[in-house]
């Protein structure tokens, strides 16, 4: 498989000049290339593809007013197209929404290199129309062998430049383990396994949050277009960047920890982008990084070879006791501990949620689909419970009501 490695580089102020010039080209191509295809969809109902863009990027190179295109690499510029053709196809299969031009004041850009625009010996990357290799910060070596066949340079909104390279990369799977967990997502605690361990919710927002209200105080009170302005958002944006790294940090150590001690991992199929409708639990959801969590358990369970389970949302978890299968009517948010009225058994809301999410999962690994652990004394059925990651399984279970 591809794998990509990101690493952190300081550039000299002419690599500087030189990156950002070809970041300004790349947004300009798009543009061009974007407005080009909806005048031609708008006026003539017709498709404009990969192949006319690409000629008419040799054209434009040829006119006085934008031959500064032909000043940079070649490279970003077809790739950016290439990006476009993809953003279309994307809106045509209808997993996205139409294309959309960027703004010249997006803090962020990035370039992409593929092989015949770049130069890697012995550690040492440098990028076409650049003299010198770049100053990169080797955290942590490319596999051994491994060859870049493509190189993205990137520029965030705080300032720093990264360098990201794809290589082809086979991830040695981790021994096989017998064991598997429930995982239950939260607030107060970040994720409650099955086996009765709570990880604290580290609230990385909020030892900056002061920092952050003061800092975009002070950004809102420049001249829009000011020089002032400017530095003010780029220290709005290094802020945010400090808590995103702490949490990327903490998420990291935390999901290489899970998939390295468990066979089977189970987790609930949150909607995330409804749940942050709620204006109440936005703050504090964006701030958990919940997809985040679940994006980083996906990629590394399928990495080295263990096996991800999603419970559908519809899957009563909370309120189902997990010693005699009774479902409760009703289990509001702020019910943290809860008794059983058929058995008495005592429960805590996230543990117990997280054993019923291993109990479903465990159903789906070794019955495959259509398990039904649980019914209700109900003949009305609702959405399916249980989806495996791969290969896709559901289980159907016919709750009515949705999940906590």
């Amino acid at each position: 498989m591809k794998r990509a490695f990101k690493y952190r580089f300081y550039p000299t102020s002419a690599q500087a000049a030189e990156l950002s010039r070809t970041f300004g080209c790349v947004r300009k191509v798009y543009h061009l290339a974007l407005a080009a295809r909806s005048e031609a969809w708008a006026k003539r109902q017709e498709r404009v593809g990969y192949g006319q863009t690409s000629a008419m990027l040799t054209a434009w190179k040829k006119t006085d007013e934008l031959a500064y295109l032909a000043e940079v690499s070649s490279v970003p510029l077809q790739q950016t197209l290439r990006h476009l053709q993809t953003a279309f196809m994307g809106f045509r299969g209808k997993r996205a929404k139409y294309p959309r031009f960027k703004s010249k004041r997006r803090s962020h850009a990035s370039a992409e290199y593929t092989r015949s625009a770049f130069r890697y010996a012995n550690g040492r990357l440098t990028l076409a129309k650049i003299v010198e290799p770049l100053d990169i910060v080797w955290s942590r070596p490319l596999p051994e062998g491994a060859e870049p066949t493509t190189v993205t340079v990137s520029r965030d909104g705080a300032g720093r430049w990264f360098v990201s390279l794809l290589c082809e990369d086979t991830p040695e799977p981790m021994p096989a383990s017998t064991n598997a967990v429930g995982i239950d997502v939260g607030l107060t605690s970040l994720i409650t396994l099955s086996t009765g361990e709570k990880i604290a919710n580290p609230r990385h927002d909020r030892r900056d949050r002061a920092r952050l209200v003061r800092a975009q105080r002070m950004l809102s009170r420049k001249e829009k277009g000011s020089n002032n302005r400017a530095k003010a958002r780029t220290r709005v944006a290094r802020i945010h960047a400090r808590i995103a790294d702490r949490r990327r940090d903490h998420l990291h150590k935390l999901t290489t920890r899970l998939v390295r001690e468990n066979q089977t991992l189970v987790i609930e199929d949150l909607t995330v982008r409804n749940i942050l409708q709620n204006h109440k639990l936005a703050r504090a959801v964006a701030a958990a990084g919940w997809r985040e969590l679940r994006s980083m358990l996906e990629y590394k369970a399928a990495w080295y070879g263990r096996e991800l389970v999603a419970v559908d949302r519809w899957f009563p978890s909370t309120r189902l006791c997990s010693a005699c299968g009774a479902v409760a009517e009703t289990m509001p948010l702020h019910v943290r501990e809860w008794t059983c009225k058929n058995c008495g058994t005592a429960h805590d809301r996230d543990g117990n949620a997280a054993v019923n999410l291993l109990a479903a999962g465990l159903a789906v690994v070794a019955c495959g689909a259509g398990v039904r652990p649980q019914r209700e004394s109900s003949s009305r059925s609702g959405p399916s419970a249980v989806q495996q990651e791969a290969p896709p399984a559901r289980v159907g279970l016919p709750f009515r009501q949705g999940a906590e």
